[in-house]
C-alpha cells in the first residue's frame, strides 16, 4: 500500500464534501445522521457535568507540554498497576479516532468524529450530552477555560472547519473561527492552547494533500500560528511561518503553474513560556521549491503580537509533497527532501540547577535540547533511523524529578531513513542527552505490523504509559524501562452505548481495538483513558475508547 497516497486521499476527499454545504445544511445532516442526544440508549439521568476540577489544561497536560501527571493528579502507580482493569468501553463512530480526552471530577469529554463532542459519565460511560459540530472530525485535545461572565467553556479544533468554543454544561455552541481571511485552505491538526484571554491556534494547510493531484498548481500557502480572543473568537493576530510571498517558479504539462515557497505547516500544539511571554512551536517541511529557512524548525513567537523572537532550523532544504509517493509525479519536488517534520510539540522543563531547556523531537529521530532564550543548541542526539514514518511523531514526555526525557520512536519497517531502526521508548538525561535506558518494542511479526510508537505518551511518578502500532498498551518503569503492565487491544469489546450501529450477527453491539496512534493515553485520578484504533497509513483501524480503573484491594 502507498501510505502517503492513502493519507492524502483521506484529507483531499473531505473538502470536496464540506465546501458545498452551508451551515444550515451541516446542521441538517448532523441531525439526520447522528440524531439528537435523546434518540439512543445510554443517556445519563444527570446531564450537567461537574466542572470544578480538571486533570489537564490541554494536549500537553500542562501548558509546557510536559505530559507528566504527578502523584496529586493520578493514583495509578507501580504499587497498584497490576490491579488496573478495564472499567468500560465506548464505541466511537469512526475507526480513526483523533481526539485527546479532558477529564473532570465526574466526566470525560471526548471528540467522537462522526458524532461530535461527547460528555461521558466517568463511572458508567453513559452520555450526559452530545454536541454535533460542523465538519465532524474533531482532531485535537479538549481544553477547558472560563469566560469573564463565569461560563465554563471547552475549546477544540475540527480538522477543516476551525476552532470551536462550546458551553461545558450542555455543549451549546458559543463561537467558531477559521482563519480563512488569512489562509484559503487552513487545516487544524495541532491542539489549541488557552492562556488567560488568548487561544493560540496552530495552523497547517490542506495543500499537503492536494499535491497528490498532478493538475494542482502547487503551492501557495504556509503554516501559521494565530491568536484568538477567548470570549468572542475574534482574531488578535496571525503569523505565517513563511514571510516571503509565493512566486511562480515554472510549469508542467504546459498549463499547470508551479509556485513557491510554501509549506512549513504547524502540526502540533504550541508550548507556553509565560515568563518570557512567548509560545514555542515546530514546523514541517516545505511543499515546493524554493525552500525557506523556517521549515523543519522551532519558532519562538511573542504572545502579545505574534512577532517572531527566534527560529532554529534543524534540517535545511527539505521539500516533500504527498505526490512523492507516486513515481514520476510532477509535483514531487526535485530534489526531494527527507520529510523531517517537527510534528511533536516542544516541551519546556526546568532542571534542578535552575536551568530551563526546550526539548523538541523530530521525525529524523533527532532530539534537540535548546536554550529557550535564543534557540541555540545545548545538545542534540539522534535515535534510530527516522524517515517518512520514523522518528518522533506525536510527542514526548518528561519526568521533572528524575530529569528524564522519554522519547517514543516509530521507525516503521516502511521507513526511509538511514541507519539502524530503534522502534520503542528511550529515556534520555535532560542535562546531557545521554541515554539512561532504551526499550526496543518488537513487532507481532504479522504483515504490516510494527512495534514502533507513533502516538503521544504520558508519564507519572514511577510509570510511563504508551500504546504501540500493533495495538498493545504498555506501562514501563520510569527508572529501568521494565514492563510493569500490558493490555492487548486487538479484540472486540462490549460497549456501554449499545444502540449505535456496529453490531455482530447476533445483534450485540461492540467496538474493535486497533493501532495506538495520534494523541495517546491520559492519566486522571485512578483512571487510564485511551482510544484504540487509527486506521491511516495502512494500520489496523479501531473504534474503542477504553477506560481502565484501579480495582480496589480485595476485602479480607
Amino acid at each position: 500500500m502507498n501510505y502517503p497516497l492513502a493519507w492524502a486521499m483521506l484529507i483531499v476527499s473531505k473538502p470536496v464534501r464540506t465546501v458545498r454545504l452551508t451551515k444550515r445544511s451541516w446542521l441538517a445532516v448532523c441531525l439526520a445522521v447522528f440524531g439528537s442526544s435523546t434518540v439512543h440508549s445510554g443517556l445519563c439521568e444527570t446531564t450537567e457535568p461537574g466542572l470544578k476540577d480538571f486533570y489537564s489544561s490541554g494536549w500537553g497536560i500542562d501548558s509546557a507540554n510536559r505530559r507528566y501527571q504527578g502523584p496529586k493528579r493520578t493514583s495509578v502507580s507501580a504499587d497498584n498497576v497490576d490491579r488496573l482493569e478495564l472499567k468500560w468501553v465506548y464505541q466511537l463512530a469512526e475507526k480513526t479516532p483523533r481526539s485527546y480526552p479532558l477529564v473532570s471530577e465526574d466526566t470525560i469529554f471526548f471528540g467522537d468524529s462522526g458524532r461530535g463532542l461527547v460528555a461521558l459519565d466517568r463511572d458508567t460511560g453513559c452520555t450526559r450530552w452530545t454536541s454535533p459540530v460542523e465538519g465532524v472530525e474533531i482532531s485535537t485535545a479538549i481544553s477547558p477555560a472560563r469566560l469573564p461572565d463565569g461560563r465554563d467553556v471547552l475549546i477544540f479544533g475540527v480538522r477543516q472547519n476551525g476552532i470551536f468554543a462550546v458551553d461545558a454544561r450542555d455543549g451549546t455552541h458559543i463561537w467558531r473561527y477559521s482563519f480563512t481571511e488569512d489562509h484559503p485552505i487552513p487545516m487544524y491538526s495541532g491542539s489549541p492552547l488557552v492562556d488567560g484571554d488568548n487561544v493560540f491556534v496552530p495552523i497547517s494547510s490542506m495543500e499537503m494533500g492536494l499535491t497528490i493531484l498532478p493538475w494542482y498548481g502547487c503551492c501557495t500557502t504556509s503554516g501559521a500560528m494565530g491568536a484568538l480572543d477567548l470570549s468572542t473568537g475574534a482574531k488578535k493576530w496571525y503569523t505565517p511561518t513563511i514571510s516571503d510571498p509565493p512566486e511562480k517558479t515554472g510549469r508542467h504539462w504546459l498549463f499547470v503553474e508551479r509556485y513557491g515557497p510554501s509549506g512549513a505547516p504547524v502540526w502540533g500544539a504550541p508550548t507556553l513560556d509565560a515568563k518570557r511571554g512567548v509560545v514555542f512551536f515546530g514546523t514541517g517541511q516545505n511543499y515546493s521549491h524554493p525552500t525557506s529557512a523556517t521549515s523543519d524548525a522551532i519558532f519562538a513567537v511573542d504572545t502579545s503580537n505574534g512577532n517572531v523572537r527566534w527560529v532554529m532550523q534543524a534540517t535545511a532544504n527539505d521539500a516533500y509533497s504527498m505526490g512523492c509517493g507516486i513515481p514520476g509525479h510532477p509535483l514531487c519536488p526535485d530534489p526531494v527532501g527527507p520529510d523531517h517534520d517537527f510534528g511533536a510539540p516542544p516541551i519546556l522543563s526546568t532542571l534542578r540547577d535552575g536551568r530551563e531547556l526546550l526539548f523538541a523531537g523530530q521525525k529524523s529521530g533527532d532530539v534537540h535540547a535548546l536554550d529557550p532564550d535564543k534557540g541555540e543548541h545545548v545538545w542534540r542526539k539522534r535515535i534510530g533511523r527516522g524517515g517518512l514514518l520514523g522518528g518522533v511523531h506525536f510527542g514526548m514526555a518528561v519526568h521533572p524529578e528524575l530529569e528524564l526525557v522519554f522519547v517514543p520512536i516509530s521507525d516503521r519497517e516502511t521507513g526511509t531513513g538511514e541507519g539502524q531502526a530503534a522502534p520503542g521508548l528511550h529515556a534520555l538525561e535532560m542535562a546531557s542527552g545521554e541515554t539512561r535506558w532504551s526499550r526496543i518494542i518488537e513487532s507481532r511479526g504479522c504483515a504490516g505490523c510494527s512495534g514502533g510508537i507513533s502516538s503521544g505518551i504520558v508519564a507519572s511518578r514511577d510509570l510511563v504509559f504508551f500504546g504501540d502500532l500493533d495495538g498493545r498498551l504498555w506501562a514501563l518503569d520510569v527508572s529501568t524501562g521494565e514492563t510493569r503492565w500490558q493490555h492487548d487491544s486487538w479484540q472486540q469489546y462490549d460497549v456501554v452505548n449499545g444502540d449505535w450501529a456496529q453490531k455482530d450477527d447476533e445483534g450485540r453491539s461492540y467496538a474493535e481495538g486497533g493501532a495506538f496512534d495520534a494523541h495517546g493515553p491520559m492519566l486522571a485520578d485512578d483512571l487510564l483513558i485511551v482510544a484504540s484504533g487509527y486506521g491511516n497509513f495502512g494500520q489496523r483501524g479501531g473504534n474503542a475508547l477504553l477506560v481502565f480503573q484501579i480495582k480496589p484491594d480485595a476485602l479480607p
